[in-house]
């Protein structure tokens, strides 16, 4: 079955890629996603006091309006991540705004943060609080007078509802935004968030994680993980998309925006790398960036990554990916000896 839905997906390719998603959406509203067996107990795992069945994560993007989070976690995800969401619905950059690199495969966004805002996808979380492990991506509105400020109502707004919640300063698409990633800007950040967290019920506290861009400098990283430390956030999702441009084949390959898929695994794995080892084991690290198989995944989660997650590679081959990538990562683990996943987390 699942090599049926695959098909569909390809069959999307004949549709613009804005349309084909809305497209796949809608047919997973619908219930016409795959399912997923049951996991192998050898890819349980924790991060960051969350419990996994399988550490292959759904990265924001996907579902960001959290309409379809149900649908893949069946569908065979150890968690889903929704989002980017801010308080204020906004329609994001003019289109065309995504752009399908298949020679290269890989994907250019600059969709600007579209979504329908906070209300509705809280009122969808508060309906299946006990789906499985679904975060919030939260993100400031374009045009806010206090970005801090839109975070922090994110948090507030989805207390109780998220099981995580990854702070998003890291899109290249809206502008000023990777400015936050400046050390005296996150410390402000990340320390109204913290305050924020403190002040709300201890029942619903859910552990934060940091989203940062692969295009840091080694000081940038180590400055990072001290401020996350400091302001105590659980953990970091590296990474975001690039505005790097590494040789490239596709038509649309000057077209601008935050370049995801195959050309980023490299560049976004040794940043892992870095984040590794300036946390030395004191954060969590999530791995994304260019994940399409299961040499992909365990490459990350051998560089210090406790989970991964992906998006952009569903676009060539499907939603059966994230169950290939299990079977190939349970395999990989027993063949190198190991007896959980967590024993091959950084080793490298």
């Amino acid at each position: 079955m699942s090599a049926l839905h695959d098909l569909a997906a390809r069959a999307f390719h004949a549709f613009d890629p804005e349309d084909a998603h809305g497209l796949t959406i809608k047919a997973l509203s619908l219930g016409l996603g795959p399912r997923g067996g049951v996991d192998d107990p050898i890819l349980r795992t924790e991060l960051a006091g969350l419990r996994l069945s399988n550490p292959v994560g759904l990265a924001a993007g996907f579902d960001k309006n959290a309409e379809v989070f149900r649908p893949m976690l069946r569908a065979g995800f150890g968690f889903v991540e929704c989002g980017t969401v801010t308080p204020l619905a906004q329609a994001g950059n003019p289109r065309p705004r995504l752009f399908r690199l298949s020679e290269d495969r890989a994907v250019i966004n600059r969709m600007g943060f579209n979504n329908a805002g906070l209300e509705p996808f809280a009122a969808r979380l508060a309906q299946a609080r006990a789906a499985g492990v679904v975060g919030a991506n939260i993100g400031a509105n374009k045009d806010a007078a206090d970005r801090i400020g839109d975070y922090v109502t994110g948090l507030r707004r989805l207390w109780g509802l998220a099981s995580y919640f990854t702070i998003n300063i890291s899109s290249p698409n809206t502008p000023g935004l990777r400015a936050l990633q400046t050390r005296a800007a996150l410390e402000e950040l990340l320390g109204r968030l913290a305050e924020a967290r403190d002040g709300l019920p201890a029942e619903g506290r859910a552990p934060m994680f940091l989203k940062v861009a692969p295009d840091l400098e080694d000081a940038e990283v180590e400055a990072i993980v001290e401020t996350v430390l400091a302001n105590g956030l659980e953990g970091v999702i590296v990474s975001n998309t690039t505005i790097s441009r590494p040789p490239l084949r596709s038509r649309f390959a000057g077209e601008a925006g935050g370049l995801s898929g195959a050309p980023l695994l490299s560049l976004s794995t040794t940043v892992l790398e870095r984040f590794h080892a300036a946390a030395a084991g004191r954060v969590a690290l999530v791995g994304a960036g260019g994940i399409a198989c299961g040499a992909d995944a365990y490459a990350k989660i051998r560089a210090g990554a406790s989970a991964v997650q992906l998006y952009s590679a569903m676009v060539y081959e499907g939603p059966g990916l994230v169950g290939r990538i299990k079977r190939d990562l349970a395999l990989r683990l027993r063949a190198d000896g190991f007896s959980a996943l967590a024993e091959a987390v950084g080793a490298k």
